[in-house]
């Protein structure tokens, strides 16, 4: 096993065998891509979006005309309770983010949601302090991504109903079908496989200099039996 190995040593090394270096990077980037776009089942994702209130135009209007029923007489004051019933208030934005909160574990665990998956990943997200309600849909057909998640958005509507005597809930966006897949990723892919292939060549290059014990020059004698080389005698018939 060689002893004088330093950086410049291997640098030397990864340059004089710079050739193999480039075909293992090439061949190991061919290989990945090859075994993504061949072996790998592409995965296709799309959305729509849902919004959950805990209050309604109808039911706030109805309200407001019943709280001004006894005052017949002002008219200004009935226009007035109406206005103030048609405003959205920042507690029916709370209460509406909370209930949209609850809607999502409502969707998670409903056997009614679960039966139009169709084979597909479906996940349910809300931002905070917002009542709007992102319906992920992952499969390996992009069609029926999109078909799944409108079909999951216009679900919800009846498991809504079924649960809740009050409030509303529409849709914001429907889903599209999305021709190119989230995954997997051919380039990255690809790329990973040639910085692999590069580093497993100088590996094996670094790794078979140090397990190589024949003698190569002068220096390799001196650096073995610590004694100076003060002459050569060349092999003439070499």
């Amino acid at each position: 096993m060689r002893i004088n190995f330093n950086i410049q040593r291997i640098l030397m090394l990864l340059l004089h065998r710079l050739h193999f270096i480039i075909v293992s990077g090439i061949l190991m980037a061919l290989l990945f891509f090859l075994y993504t776009s061949l072996m790998i089942k592409p995965v296709y994702s799309t959305s729509a979006m849902i919004f959950i209130q805990n209050y309604g135009r109808t039911n706030a209007s109805s309200n407001a005309q019943s709280s001004t029923a006894g005052d017949s007489h002002s008219s200004e004051a009935l226009l007035n309770n109406n206005r103030v019933a048609e405003k959205i208030f920042s507690s029916d934005i709370s209460g509406s983010a909370n209930l949209a909160k609850i809607c999502v574990k409502l969707f998670e665990n409903s056997d009614d949601l679960a039966s139009v998956y169709n084979g597909c990943a479906v996940a349910y997200s809300v931002e905070e302090g917002t009542f709007y309600i992102t319906i992920s849909v992952v499969g390996s057909d992009p069609q029926r991504c999109a078909n799944v998640a409108n079909q999951v958005a216009e679900k919800a509507r009846v498991v809504f109903a079924k649960n809740f005597a009050y409030g509303q809930i529409g849709t914001i966006r429907t889903a599209k079908e999305n021709p190119s897949p989230v995954s997997p990723n051919k380039i990255q892919n690809t790329v990973i496989g040639a910085f692999l292939g590069l580093f497993i060549a100088c590996v094996i290059i670094v790794l078979l200099d140090l397990i190589d014990t024949t003698i190569k020059n002068d220096d390799d004698i001196a650096e073995i039996y610590k004694v100076p080389v003060f002459a050569e005698i060349p092999n003439f018939e070499s």
